[in-house]
């Protein structure tokens, strides 16, 4: 027994003295032959260094976005060719979102947004495959402070959507919203050449783009509105309905009705809305304006909803906008010879998760656009789209891989010059097969 106790004792002196040693000398004891803390104070420096900081610690900050590029091969019935480039329907981006709590009810907080172009794929023509302007570049696509309330809405000001902002986009809730919605069809043939059925571009100079034969000055897409310099409201959501309506300077005003709900196996989103438009700078309604006395005016709305049977995931997807474009010009007004511009489209397809990676969307789209006058360039012309493809959904990368073959055809007419008359041309088909992924971050 006393020997048990002498030993206890020894092993207790141990232990003392290399506690008091630890205490002593702390970096000899953490140094278990190596320079390990030195090594972890310089790898917390420089994870210091990477991290982003926020001004203050009462407003938090997301950090958020996505990267979409994609392959695009196109066929005029002349010419053919492949571009790589930024996706131009939901281009590549970040965003940074701060907020702060006032209370309960009442945060306040600001929204900045900016766009990245690689290859500008809204501008891509027969001899621009990086975009004939704005390639490698940087814009600012959102920049407004809000305060909001979960009893009274949302109050935002500066660079911001309006009301009537992807009316007819923002209904789809299915996968082609990344890649290919409303307003994909012409987005992705904006600015390339008309050509005839001979192959001859057609107006004069260097000749006119799909962009000029359609209308609807947010991507030719008429019921469309977009990004402006406004005052916008959001009210809360009562029994799956809200309300948002929007006002800029000079003056632009729209109002938009939203509602999203389920009944039974069936999911459904709506909106619909309307506004207008005399400011000919920010909001140009047809061509552009160099004069305050041109006294530009328009008028939109349109509608669209979106219905998916949950078990099969059997979606319908569809849409009508509407544009009327005017001036108190008188010149102007004379020169508008078709004061309409129409778009009507319908979706349909299937999207569900059938393999572990993800849900897998296949679908079919149609669109027709009745354009109006775009003056100087184009009286009227009609427009047909028609479009076929598949994304692929992956969960672990928050990633979506997609394919899409599209037609485009139709007919234009042009304005007489001097003693001809007016003409008509009934336009080569342009054929495009895109392919891409969104990853989000």
């Amino acid at each position: 027994m006393k020997l048990v106790q002498r030993k206890r004792g020894h092993w207790s002196l141990w232990v003392a003295a290399l506690m008091v040693g630890g205490w002593a000398m702390p970096a000899a004891a953490a140094d278990l032959g190596g320079n390990c803390c030195a090594d972890l104070e310089e790898r917390v420096a420089e994870l210091e260094a990477t991290t982003a900081r926020k001004g203050n610690r009462k407003v938090s900050l997301t950090i958020s976005g996505w990267v979409n590029e994609n392959v695009l091969w196109w066929d005029d019935g002349s010419e053919r060719n492949t571009y790589i480039g930024t996706n131009p329907v939901e281009q590549s981006r970040f965003r940074f979102l701060g907020e702060a709590k006032i209370n309960a009810d009442w945060s306040a907080g600001y929204l900045l947004e900016i766009g990245v172009w690689g290859g500008n794929g809204s501008k891509f023509d027969q001899s621009s495959p990086d975009g004939a302007t704005g390639a490698n570049s940087l814009t600012v696509r959102k920049s407004s402070w809000f305060v909001k309330s979960k009893t009274f809405g949302k109050l935002s000001v500066g660079q911001d959507s309006t009301a009537t902002y992807h009316l007819l986009d923002d209904a789809d809730t299915s996968m082609t919203r990344n890649f290919y919605d409303a307003e994909g069809p012409p987005d992705y043939l904006q600015t390339f050449f008309l050509r005839d059925k001979a192959g001859n571009k057609i107006g004069s100079g260097s000749g006119l783009k799909w962009g000029d034969a359609l209308r609807g000055f947010n991507n030719s897409t008429p019921g469309d509105d977009g990004r402006r310099n406004v005052v916008r409201y959001e009210s809360p959501t009562f029994a799956g309905f809200s309300v948002a309506t929007a006002w800029g300077e000079d003056d632009i005003w729209d109002a938009a009705v939203i509602y999203k709900g389920e009944a039974g196996d069936f999911n459904y989103n709506a909106r619909a809305g309307y506004g207008q438009s005399t400011d000919g700078f920010s909001t140009p309604c047809h061509g552009s304006s160099t004069s305050p006395d041109d006294a530009l005016n328009c008028e939109w709305w349109g509608v669209s909803g979106f219905i998916q049977h949950a078990p099969t995931g059997l979606f319908v997807y569809g849409g009508y906008g509407k544009q009327h474009d005017g001036s108190n010009n008188p010149g102007i007004e004379a020169s508008i010879i078709e004061k309409d511009s129409t778009t009507w489209f319908v979706q349909g397809g299937i999207e569900k998760k059938w393999i572990p990676l993800g849900k897998t969307n296949v679908f079919g789209m149609y669109r027709k656009d009745d354009a109006g006058t775009n003056p100087g360039k184009t009286i009227d012309s009609n427009i047909n789209f028609w479009a076929i493809g598949a994304a692929q959904n992956i969960e672990a990368a928050e990633a979506t891989l997609y394919l899409v073959y599209q037609h485009a055809d139709g007919d234009v007419t042009t304005p007489s010059a001097g003693v001809v008359p007016p003409q008509n041309h009934d336009l080569s088909a342009m054929q495009q097969v895109i392919g891409g992924m969104k990853i989000n971050f």
